[in-house]
């Protein structure tokens, strides 16, 4: 039985949060040449190479991430797959974990074209430690 082109796209984002948690330079022939990305705060970039320079972001404070690969949900829908998950990790000497803390919570949609990544939209709050809490708006002690 051959593989569904929906699950060939899985496949593909799985090897994607692996890859990325490792800090993999192969993660980049995941992508199109002119991959498009947006990550809050960063904004848009086109191409691999605005995928460097946001990794670059992190130089410094991100000690690790890891994505919770066993409970990620995928929804495809054509060229199309959202990525709903949680991560933990450990940044500027602090650490988080989805579903527990404010930060690590994240939702994904992906583009495909030509069985490569076309656009990566990263939405979730980039405060992954909560070092930003004294602007919440509700109180710390909600369950996240």
């Amino acid at each position: 039985m051959s593989e569904s082109s929906d699950d060939k796209k899985i496949n593909v984002l799985r090897d994607y949060f692996k890859l990325a948690d490792q800090g993999s330079p192969e993660v980049l022939e995941l992508f199109h040449e002119d991959v498009e990305l947006y990550f809050p705060k960063f904004g848009f970039g086109v191409g691999r190479q605005a995928f460097v320079e946001f990794v670059k972001g992190f130089e410094g404070a991100l000690e690790f991430i890891r994505h919770d690969y066993d409970k990620l949900t995928f929804i495809s829908a054509g060229d199309h797959v959202v990525v709903e998950g949680t991560s933990h990790g450990k940044m500027s000497g602090h650490t988080w974990v989805g579903g527990q803390t404010s930060g690590g919570r994240f939702c994904n949609v992906f583009t495909f074209r030509d069985d490569r990544i076309s656009s990566i939209h990263i939405y979730l709050d980039p405060d992954y430690t909560g070092e930003d809490a004294p602007r919440f708006r509700w109180g710390r002690d909600r369950r996240w």
